[in-house]
């Protein structure tokens, strides 16, 4: 599946020197999704985790279908506000601002293996902020899985030496 063909780019998005990249028309192509849980299941066998953290807000959404798909739990890793109960918050930065993640302290047991799944790898402010909130309430990162990686914002020399799955690739 050319899954390039459901992207599309808005240039100047959400402010000038972006090229913001649209996956709306993947997400309302029910082949599209499941080609995407498809590929995050074949990287990443089953067994080798055992919770899926979604980073907001488009995370969430291949989180939980990946989670459906592989019958794993999922979690939320949300902007500041969003989670109720006892949370654990980090202060981190993304491509074009700033901002506050949260995750409920209760999410993650102990010792648990989390793979974070998310849509969008870009400077790896997120990613590493998720990773550095699970590790805080006692879960261990063993990858992350992404449906696009802009490579020339070099997000993976941010998040470090972990298993990374990326189904699109964009060098500009």
């Amino acid at each position: 599946m050319k899954l390039e063909t459901y992207i599309r780019e808005f240039p100047d998005f959400p402010k000038h020197g972006i090229s913001f990249k649209d996956i709306s028309p993947l997400l309302m192509s029910p082949e599209a999704m499941s080609h995407v849980a498809d590929e995050f299941s074949a990287h990443f066998p089953s067994e080798s985790y055992d919770v899926i953290a979604g980073a907001e807000s488009r995370g969430l959404i291949f989180a939980s279908a990946f989670a459906l798909r592989v019958g794993k739990s999922c979690i939320m890793v949300r902007k500041a506000g969003k989670l109720p109960g006892p949370t654990e918050s980090i202060e981190y930065g993304l491509e074009y601002s700033e901002g506050i993640l949260e995750i409920q302290k209760d999410a993650i047991a102990p010792g648990q293996r989390v793979l974070i799944v998310d849509d969008l790898l870009a400077t790896g402010g997120t990613a590493r902020a998720a990773r550095m909130l699970i590790e805080k309430v006692g879960g261990k990162v063993i990858g992350y899985a992404f449906v696009i990686e802009l490579n020339y914002l070099k997000g993976r020399e941010v998040i470090g030496n972990y298993n990374v799955k990326t189904l699109l690739n964009y060098d500009n």
